[in-house]
């Protein structure tokens, strides 16, 4: 949960911006948190307390505008809609992380990220794409290791993972889908030693840079045991008070490393 948080303000300042190197400074003066942490924090506050997720979503938008939203899911707020959309979007898999840290088994977690996807993504890729997303989070959270993550993730959803990202990088260019998103996101982390070469390789990949951060970032989090010290205060000062409070409810509440 944490480590998704802290992958979508690092990268932030990367959305648009093609970057195809390790080398960055993981802080620059226009990090900070995007629509990714907004929704993660807002599914998070329906787990703890039972809301709909199509009430949170609207709230917790327009409490916080302004920060990146996809076309389609704006407009939907916008009109106050409570109907699905049939987006295949990755929006659906960066809010997706606080499932695979709150539900104790594989089918209540893929049971729960259907739900949190309905609400707007119903397409069936945006269901798979944040039923991948949990499950690889609860995956690593549970103790599996990479090959099992990889394994188990390409048995159930059919995604390639066995590439790697030096591979993807030359290629790859900003992509919204779930089915061009998730896939890399998880091959990050797989290819990674620790949370930051995690980050780092999803935003190398020069993408849709902060939802490969923030969906990296939280299966990273959950193997290598939370994000280091330093780099997860420094996120987290930049995120809005009211947000950290739901953040820091749900990561006691849930045990998550790093409160």
């Amino acid at each position: 949960m944490i480590g998704a948080i802290v992958g979508d303000i690092i990268g932030s300042a990367h959305e648009f911006a093609s970057t195809k190197r390790l080398d960055f400074p993981l802080f620059e003066r226009a990090s900070t948190f995007t629509d990714d942490s907004v929704l993660s924090i807002a599914v998070a506050d329906c787990i703890l307390t039972g809301d709909p997720y199509v009430d949170a979503f609207h709230r917790y938008t327009k409490a916080w505008p302004l920060r990146s939203y996809g076309t389609h899911f704006r407009r939907w707020v916008e009109t106050g809609s409570r109907a699905a959309y049939g987006s295949w979007g990755n929006g659906s898999a960066m809010r997706v992380s606080p499932v695979g840290y709150a539900f104790d088994d594989a089918e209540t977690v893929l049971e729960e990220a259907r739900r949190s996807a309905a609400v707007t993504h119903d397409h069936p890729e945006g269901i798979k794409g944040a039923q991948a997303t949990a499950l690889a989070v609860w995956m690593a959270r549970t103790g599996a290791s990479k090959d099992e993550i990889r394994a188990g993730i390409r048995t159930r959803f059919g995604y390639d993972l066995e590439r790697t990202c030096d591979a993807i990088r030359p290629g790859y260019t900003f992509c919204e889908s779930c089915q061009g998103t998730v896939p890399e996101a998880i091959i990050a982390f797989l290819d990674s030693n620790d949370y930051e070469q995690a980050i780092r390789l999803a935003i190398s990949l020069g993408g849709d840079a902060d939802t490969l951060a923030c969906i990296t970032g939280g299966i990273a989090a959950a193997h290598y045991g939370g994000v280091p010290w330093e780099i997860q205060e420094r996120a987290l000062a930049l995120l809005a008070p009211p947000l950290r409070e739901v953040l820091d409810r749900f990561c006691l509440r849930y045990a998550v490393p790093g409160v």
